[in-house]
Order: C-alpha cells, then sequence, then structure tokens
C-alpha cells in the first residue's frame, strides 16, 4: 500500500475541513450575517440576547449563540405551559362547574333547606368573550336558574354560595408587578372565573391635557369606587388601573386619545366569584324562586365564621369547551388569565389544590423529567407576565422539539400564530420565505421581547427556535424589526 506524506494528509484534512465550513457557512450565512450586525448594534451594547436553532428530526442544533444564557421569556413561556397542560390533561378534557346544593330539598314543598353553590373547577372560559356565542342571549347564570327551577326549587332557605376554593386565594402571582395586576391583562386565576374576570370603564374625553370622565363601568360592580386621574392626550390607550384583587377602590392614572365619547379601557374584575354569586341570585330571584340570605363566597364565609364542607348534592354540571380549543386561545391571543388557569389546575390534577409555588415546580419538573435541560430556567407564572422568570433559549428549544414527538402535537402546532397571518405575528415576515410558514409564540414586556416556535426550512425540514433579547436601549418596535430579520433568517436555513 502506498503512503501519504504527512504534509499531504495535513493538506486533506484542511481541504475537507474548509469545504465542511464553507457549506455550514453558505448554509448559515444570512444567519451568521444578522447575528453579527446585532453584535456590532450599538443599541444592543448593554443588552443581553440569545439564539439557539435545532433541526428536529436530524435531532442536532444548527446554531446557537448565547444560548445557555438564562432571559426574561416574557409570553413565549406559554409554550412550557401550554405544551404541558395539553400532555397532561389531554386534549379533550373539559373544565367542570357544579350546581350543588348542601342541606335538605323537600320535592313537595319546593324548599331547599341549605345553600345553593355554584362549586368552581377552574374554568376560565365561562362567560369568556372567546367562547360566548354572539347569537345565544342567555347567559350561563340564566340557564342555571331555569335549570333549578325545572327541578322544582321554588325557595332556597339559605345562601348562593360561590366556591372557588379548588384555586389558592391569591389570584395574582406573587412576583407580578403593581402597574401590571389592576389591568385586564393582570386578572389571576380564580377557581371560579367569570366573564374573563375582566370590567371595561368608558371614558369621555375632550381637549388635550383635560380631566377625563368615566361614564359608565360594564358590568356594574357594587360598591366599586374609582378615583379618575386620566387626562385627554396622545393616540393610543395609556390609561393604568391601580387594584389589587377583593379591592373595590381603583386608582386610574395616565390618558386616553382626545375627544371621545365611549373609550374603552379594560380593568380586573376585583372578585369574580363574588359577581357571580350576584348575577345567579338575581337570575333566580327572576324566576320567583325566593332566597332567604344574601349571595356570598365561600371565601367571605370561612373569614367570617368557621365553617367545614358540608356533603353536596349536584344538580347540574357545566363543561368548558375542550381543551385544545382553551389552548388555541391561550396562545393565539396571549391570554394570561388562561395560561394562569391551565397553570393551577395542572396543579390541582397532581396535588388536589392549585397554588402557584407548586404549579411553577411540577411544570419545570415535568419538562425536566422528559429529558429537557433546565438549568437556568426559574418559572414564577403560567404566562410571562413575571419579570423573575428567566429561561435559556436551549431549554425553549429542548421543550419545542419534544413537543413536536407528541401526540398533542397538531393542537399545540395550531395554536401559534402564523407570520404575516394571525395573532402577534400578523403583519411579521410579509414577503419572505417565512411568511405563512413561520409559526411562534411571541412575547414582549417592557424591554423584553422574542419569539419560539417552528418553522420548515427550503428542503422541507422542521426546524425548532427560540431568540430572546433582553434589556435593548432602542424602542420595541424597533427590537421587532431587529428579531424579524433574524426569524427570516432562520426560515432560509438550509
Amino acid at each position: 500500500m502506498k503512503r501519504i506524506s504527512r504534509n499531504k494528509c495535513y493538506l486533506l484534512i484542511s481541504l475537507f475541513c474548509f469545504s465542511f465550513l464553507a457549506v455550514f457557512s453558505q448554509n448559515n450565512f444570512k444567519l451568521n450575517s444578522e447575528v453579527e450586525k446585532l453584535k456590532k448594534d450599538a443599541s444592543l451594547s448593554h443588552a443581553q440576547w440569545s439564539v439557539c436553532v435545532m433541526n428536529i428530526k436530524k435531532d442536532s442544533t444548527l446554531f446557537e449563540y448565547n444560548s445557555n444564557t438564562s432571559l426574561i421569556p416574557a409570553s413565549t413561556l406559554k409554550v412550557l405551559t401550554t405544551g404541558a397542560a395539553l400532555n397532561i390533561l389531554g386534549s379533550d378534557f373539559r373544565f367542570e362547574t357544579k350546581i350543588e346544593y348542601d342541606g335538605i330539598f323537600d320535592s313537595v314543598s319546593g324548599i331547599l333547606h341549605g345553600n345553593l353553590y355554584i362549586t368552581g373547577g377552574g374554568d376560565p372560559t365561562l362567560e369568556s368573550e372567546y367562547f360566548k356565542d354572539k347569537k345565544d342571549s342567555v347567559s350561563a347564570v340564566e340557564k342555571w336558574a331555569t335549570i333549578i327551577k325545572e327541578k322544582g326549587i321554588k325557595k332556597i332557605e339559605g345562601a348562593i354560595v360561590a366556591d372557588a376554593s379548588i384555586f389558592d386565594e391569591n389570584t395574582t402571582p406573587s412576583q407580578w408587578i403593581w402597574a401590571d395586576m389592576g389591568n385586564y391583562y393582570g386578572a389571576g386565576a380564580s377557581g371560579l372565573t367569570y366573564r374573563d374576570n375582566k370590567i371595561t370603564l368608558y371614558f369621555k374625553s375632550g381637549v388635550e391635557n383635560s380631566l377625563t370622565e368615566i361614564k359608565k363601568v360594564v358590568p356594574q360592580i357594587s360598591d366599586l369606587k374609582i378615583i379618575n386621574n386620566v387626562k385627554a392626550g396622545g393616540k393610543k390607550d395609556n390609561a393604568f388601573v391601580y387594584a389589587s384583587p377583593y379591592s373595590y377602590r381603583y386608582l386610574v392614572e395616565g390618558s386616553v386619545p382626545t375627544n371621545q365619547s365611549n373609550y374603552e379601557v379594560d380593568a380586573l374584575m376585583p372578585d369574580p366569584a363574588l359577581f357571580c354569586a350576584q348575577q345567579f341570585y338575581e337570575a333566580v330571584l327572576k324566576k320567583q324562586i325566593s332566597v332567604s340570605k344574601k349571595f356570598t363566597t365561600y371565601r367571605i364565609l370561612s373569614e367570617t365564621q368557621s365553617i367545614k364542607k358540608t356533603e353536596r348534592k349536584t344538580i347540574y354540571s357545566h363543561y368548558s369547551p375542550t381543551l385544545d380549543k382553551i389552548v388555541y386561545y391561550t396562545n393565539l391571543k396571549s391570554n394570561n388569565l388562561y395560561a394562569e388557569h391551565l397553570l393551577k389546575y395542572v396543579c390541582y390534577k397532581k396535588t388536589g389544590y392549585g397554588n402557584e409555588h407548586d404549579a411553577t415546580e411540577i411544570i419545570t419538573n415535568y419538562w425536566k423529567n422528559r429529558g429537557v435541560d433546565v438549568a437556568g430556567f426559574f418559572m414564577n407564572d403560567g404566562c410571562g407576565l413575571a419579570r423573575s422568570n428567566v429561561i435559556t433559549t436551549k431549554t425553549q428549544t429542548q421543550v419545542l422539539k419534544i413537543l413536536y414527538k407528541d401526540k398533542v402535537f397538531s393542537n399545540f402546532y395550531n395554536s401559534l400564530p402564523i407570520a404575516g397571518k394571525s395573532g402577534s405575528l400578523g403583519g411579521l415576515c410579509d414577503g419572505t420565505f417565512a411568511e405563512n410558514n413561520l409559526r411562534a409564540k411571541s412575547g414582549y414586556i417592557t424591554r423584553a421581547r422574542g419569539y419560539c416556535g417552528y418553522v420548515k426550512n427550503k428542503k422541507g425540514e422542521m426546524l425548532c427556535f427560540s431568540v430572546l433579547a433582553n434589556n435593548y436601549d432602542c424602542s420595541a418596535s424597533e427590537m421587532k424589526n431587529k428579531l424579524e430579520k433574524i426569524l427570516v433568517a432562520i426560515a432560509e436555513m438550509e
């Protein structure tokens, strides 16, 4: 056998390495180029940012930059919550809300000697705007009132009690900030959620810098006191509601556009379970069924007197839409309220009680047990509103890779906004290879923006990716444009 000289051997190795690097560089040229631009971008000189891209079927990492750096994920965190919920609960799972009673029902006289309960099952969709049939003018509570009338109940010698005790009383995650809590996107998970736990303030505004007037609040909440410091100004909703759960004193600051007659600003509902009980109480009275005591909640009764849960009998069960449909709106609309319910219900499923601390540990351990590297991942809510959440792009990409192989993948995949078509990606990547191809969950809170999801490359291979950026000096829209170029470059990888 003819021996190859040492110099020729070095030459062959060098040619092979050069050829490999040339192919790698060519395949990732655009992404490398965009990343290099960001490295030199002055507005990111104080920022932290990261990119990770994997080829799912080849089970390989195609590109990574700072992929082990922990960053605030904002709403991209929802992929971990919704993905785990679909797997743990199942796509066909439905939440159940029960109408129950304790004591004795005398069917001859029609008198219920006891309380009538709305027993919450953690359903986030009860009278939700996303599932409310606009052609159906009859509310859920009106339907329930009709049902108990048909059961022969004529008088309730007790109270209508809303029981939200399936979840802890602290509806707001502990790491949410005060500026978020009173606003509609800061509504937390209640064991008995009703009408998206939201009220709407209608503002009348005049000329620039003049004080506005609140014309009405829908729905009307008894004892609600609103201190309105909102002025007219600007072209967007810049009003912030400061309030906490169970509090009926609201402070509203900021501005709304000038010369508006009914400008809408959505806010937190103070006690959704109590309001649901009130609505049911009023619906029952309209059916000529008398109630001897005032509507209340199990929480209020527990605070004012020593009570124990008595045996209850179920009159009717109300079921939510299936979980796949709920996850669809959670991710497409980036619905914080829905995500927090999924988080706590998974905890309830595992422990018998839904609470924030155990819930985040359960989700973290779920992905860890499935082989995801959770080093650098700290979870403090289910939706990503808490700034104390941090995760690496490598962790997110591994989660996406695992989800691709799950039987619930189609439900999860279909819930993600489509570039150039839907949700928060509706105006993104227009006219590029990523348009109508890339699907991703976006995330944004102040100085934190990101995207994670899937895209098919030009070979038709499925890639999963995560891109996160924190503490940039530029505006939110400018950062969006910078990351859009990264997304387009990922789609064009070969």
